[in-house]
């Protein structure tokens, strides 16, 4: 009868170890996810850290031929050439507003801005992703801890706790690839 026990214990161990195995598969492909998201958070974060830089400079840049034409427009002439000076200004303000917006290189102000917005909604996405598979990959190791346990102490209970934490683990990575804003307290 003795035999038969020890049959059960040892059953119960390869289910356990194949739910520690599952486990730690799964643990590798949320920490894999996890990775690439910060990856790509930190790309978009710096693509929009270059627009904005880019953005300011063109602020600048305008700000100054925006103050240059104020001047000109204030000074007389010199040696009395009014179109020299008309033609100048006119040729500033065609300047200044191309910096404004130019849809042809994508390099005005008006699109780097929303260039900018859009690397800013990459990187705020691939965030919480990346907090949501972070998440997953702590429920997946507790649970591995939980059922690594169950196999020294034959406490059953752990192994369940194991098995649930994994399928919250499951669930907080598919959040995280297919609906990252649906869990509030995520946020």
């Amino acid at each position: 009868m003795s035999g038969g026990g020890h049959g059960a214990i040892e059953g119960s161990n390869k289910r356990v170890a194949l739910m520690i195995s599952v486990l730690a598969l799964f643990l590798a492909g949320a920490e894999t996810l996890a990775k690439s998201a910060q990856t790509e958070a930190l790309g978009a974060n710096v693509e929009a850290s270059n627009q904005w830089a880019y953005f300011q400079a063109r602020t600048i840049r305008a700000t100054v031929l925006k103050t240059a034409d104020e001047a000109l427009a204030l000074a007389p002439p010199a040696g009395g050439d009014d179109a020299a000076v008309k033609a100048k200004r006119e040729d500033w303000a065609r300047t200044v507003a191309r910096w404004e917006s130019e849809p042809a290189t994508g390099e005005g102000r008006k699109e780097l801005a929303a260039k900018a917005k859009a690397s800013e909604m990459r990187r705020d996405l691939a965030l919480e992703r990346y907090h949501h598979f972070e998440l997953a990959s702590a429920a997946f190791q507790v649970g591995i801890v939980l059922a690594s346990a169950e196999v020294i102490t034959g406490i059953v209970a752990l192994a369940f706790a194991g098995g649930f934490l994994g399928v919250a683990g499951l669930a907080l990575a598919a959040f995280g690839q297919f609906a990252p804003h649906t869990l509030p307290f995520l946020h």
